[in-house]
């Protein structure tokens, strides 16, 4: 539940690639095949010889076991040596293993076969290809590092050293920083200071400039995300503690600021607040397990 995911355009694969500890391009040249099992050199030679391939033919070119290929495929996704063209094959993977025997007992060996029906439905598995990246004309800086300012910039809309604390794998803020230096000298964005209480220069869309004069003294508003979302910057960029960057963690802003936090069971307030409003940001927080997705949030209370 905490494995980090990297959701990307393709032809961006490449840029996140670069210092990326575990990229799939960067641990296929690392990991050599020598150091994996043999049903995993075994599959992996597989794929190397017959290309893309489904998991049954895997299971008939291989020779092994539908539970051996599984295990086998796991070990070569974990070493990013193969990849998938679905998200199906990688949820049937890291099926726990205390999850796996509470479905065979409860279906016998119809179980097992669920689980196999999710790895024949992750379409065809094969060798991740060499990540490419390209220098556009009048680039900025390094390629890898003028896409990743470029894409901060569009999920923050203000980016300043102290907001990228929980992001990881990011280019030195130094080489972040000249890439906004000259994208400010070319018009394309603003530097000055947005943020109060901050250090540093900062550097902000110019649409994302007039939002902010707009929030002030705009409608009260109760937006609640997961602790998860990149918007938890609570205890980041506003007074108080942090919260665990976790899926099942929850935070609730009233006018961009946290006033609670819901972290498994257990609801704190962070602000002194009405009996009334209370209540509200109780059922704000709780996610309601039904058909049809979450709670709705109102854009103003009631």
């Amino acid at each position: 539940r905490t494995t980090p995911i990297v959701l990307c355009d393709r032809d961006a694969l490449g840029y996140w690639n670069v210092g990326a500890p575990l990229g799939a391009t960067v641990a296929a040249k690392a990991a050599p095949t020598e150091s994996l099992g043999p049903r995993a050199q075994k599959v992996h030679e597989c794929l190397r010889t017959h290309g893309a391939s489904f998991f049954g033919d895997l299971v008939h070119d291989t020779g092994m076991l539908r539970t051996e290929v599984e295990q086998a495929l796991g070990e070569l996704v974990g070493q990013g040596l193969v990849t998938s063209d679905s998200f199906a094959g990688l949820r049937a993977l890291i099926v726990p293993a205390e999850r796996r025997e509470k479905l065979r007992r409860r279906h016998g060996f119809g179980g097992g076969r669920a689980i196999s029906h999710e790895v024949d439905a992750a379409g065809r598995w094969s060798l991740p290809r060499p990540a490419r990246t390209r220098e556009a004309a009048g680039a900025l800086a390094d390629p890898a590092v003028e896409h990743v300012a470029r894409v901060l910039l569009r999920r923050y809309g203000v980016v300043f050293r102290a907001l990228l604390a929980r992001e990881d794998h990011l280019p030195p803020w130094r080489e972040l920083f000249y890439v906004y230096r000259r994208m400010e000298a070319r018009g394309e964005i603003r530097g000055g200071r947005f943020v109060s209480g901050f250090s540093g220069e900062q550097f902000a869309l110019p649409e994302a400039a007039g939002a902010l004069r707009k929030a002030i003294g705009a409608d009260e508003e109760l937006v609640s995300i997961s602790a998860a979302d990149p918007l938890n910057l609570a205890g980041i960029i506003t007074s108080g503690e942090k919260v665990a960057a976790l899926s099942g963690n929850r935070v609730l802003y009233r006018n961009g600021v946290p006033v609670a936090v819901q972290a498994g069971d257990d609801i704190r307030l962070l602000q002194a607040v009405e009996s009334k409003s209370e209540w509200e940001i109780r059922n704000l927080l709780v996610r309601k397990q039904r058909s049809g997705g979450y709670h709705e949030l109102p854009r103003t209370p009631h």
